[in-house]
């Protein structure tokens, strides 16, 4: 089994799978700001340069080229933020406070360009810079732009601090990784541990509960109810083995002991062996009954009930009650049957005919002379469909209800009755391959010496409308 090896290896691809998501969120997240922040503030700086632009030309318009000529003094004077060049129509600088319109501006678009710069140090700085040249109405070209090196400084240490939390964030996700992959090793520990133990044989072992509603929490129920399964199925197994050998060996020691018999009365010339054959060929035929049942149970729990047909049950039903009222009478026991109509079910016949022809062969075994044995077909007000068989017999404890259902399980009261204790069982696993239930009550009750009797219901589901 791989799955040991497969769970040590876990915690360490966990913490890389935890790491490679945090960072790659958090990275997304930092990318996203530092792209935020500078087209917020590029935006902005290209805001404040229409807004100049457009005050200037709305100085053209109203008052002609010298009073725009004038305005640009003025604010070259007040040395703000902006950069102005103003040229005449035959292309000379007519005011400005830089050398000349940047090279690669073209009229009436945005352009990004370096302006060279000398600080208050004396060293020479290319700052970044944004603007748009405009051409007026007289042929006169306005250029208007802006400085932006401070933006630039911003978003360079912007991006110094996003890598620092980028730095962070690779820490913080290792720490939780590591974390998370400790957390998962623990419990993946205990899991190995017990897939370990099952592999040497103890099925008693069971993974931890940590409580916590996770996904491991639910795997290692899952292990615990697969191991209490299989715990429950190997017991079964070693009780039905235990079971087989202890009913079968009254049986097979009769058997030996009629052709033994058989053998010496065959030597003496005697014809009783023929007699004595006779018996040993019905106890043999128990022994392959039994067998055959066992068989039939297995079949049933390992692959449900056998090509499925929609059927009536109803007339399953009284074709049953035709077949074991002579026996009843026989034995001087009042057999009735109440059946409903229009019953449809799905299942296989001959499976649904031997659980009925066992609970109303227990039945009538089981119930003394005089008392009586009812069958009912009937659909139950959850729309199931019920057969039901009810006796006036010595009933079961409630106690032992449970219990009685299972293989080879004979309560005292009926040792001194033919059996092997799987008519029951047989039924169950009948039920549990079509998808119901038994369901087992106290009959009638105790009158004049009968009873309480048994109830013994098979739930089944109706056929679906569409079938």
């Amino acid at each position: 089994m791989r799955l040991p090896s497969l769970l040590r290896r876990t915690p360490f691809r966990l913490t890389l799978l935890f790491l490679a998501l945090f960072v790659a969120a958090a990275g997304a997240i930092l990318a996203y700001v530092y792209f935020a922040s500078a087209s917020e503030a590029q935006g902005r700086a290209q805001a404040e340069v229409e807004a100049e632009r457009a005050a200037l030309t709305a100085v053209y318009r109203t008052r002609g080229l010298n009073a725009l000529n004038q305005a640009l003094v003025e604010r070259a004077i007040r040395a703000g933020p902006y950069l102005y060049v103003l040229k005449g129509a035959d292309g000379k600088i007519i005011t400005a406070n830089i050398s000349d319109v940047p090279e690669g501006v073209d009229t009436g678009d945005w352009e990004p360009f370096r302006l060279t710069d000398t600080d208050a140090e004396g060293r020479v700085r290319r700052r970044q810079s944004i603007g748009i040249d405009t051409r007026l109405a007289g042929g006169e070209h306005l250029f208007v732009g802006a400085d932006i090196g401070d933006v630039e400084d911003y978003l360079a240490r912007l991006t110094q601090a996003l890598w620092g939390a980028m730095g962070l964030v690779i820490l913080l996700g290792l720490a939780g990784g590591l974390y998370i992959s400790r957390r998962v090793e623990s419990a993946m520990a205990g899991l190995n541990r017990v897939v370990s133990a099952v592999q040497e044989g103890d099925l008693k072992v069971r993974a931890p509960i940590r409580h916590s509603g996770d996904e491991l929490d639910e795997l290692s129920q899952g292990l615990n109810l697969m191991l209490d399964r299989l715990e429950a199925s190997m017991a079964s197994i070693r009780h039905a083995g235990d079971a087989i050998a202890h009913d079968l060996r009254s049986p097979l020691t009769r058997m030996r002991a009629k052709l033994e018999v058989a053998l010496i009365d065959a030597e003496a010339g005697r014809i009783d062996g023929v007699d004595a054959l006779g018996v040993a060929l019905d106890e043999a035929d128990h022994l392959l009954k039994t067998f055959n049942t066992v068989l039939a149970i297995a079949r049933l729990q390992s692959g449900g009930a056998p090509d499925p047909q929609r059927m009536d049950a109803a007339a399953l039903a009284a074709d049953m009650a035709e077949l074991y009222e002579p026996a009843a009478e026989d034995k001087d026991i009042d057999f009735s049957a109440e059946i409903e109509t229009g019953l449809m079910i799905e299942g296989n016949q001959p499976f649904l005919a031997q659980a009925l022809a066992n609970l109303i062969d227990n039945a009538i075994k089981y119930t003394p002379s005089g008392g009586a044995v009812k069958l009912r077909a009937r659909r139950r007000s959850s729309g199931e469909i019920e057969y039901s068989v009810t006796d006036t017999g010595p009933g079961v404890p409630e106690e032992d209800r449970e219990r009685v259902v299972q293989r080879f399980v004979r309560l005292d009261n009926s040792r001194t009755e033919p059996g092997s204790g799987l008519g029951l069982s047989l039924v169950t696993a009948v039920a549990e391959a079509h998808g119901g239930r038994v369901v087992l009550d106290e009959g009638p009750g105790a009158y004049e010496g009968y009873g309480p009797g048994l109830r013994v219901a098979l739930v089944l589901p109706p056929a679906s409308a569409s079938t």
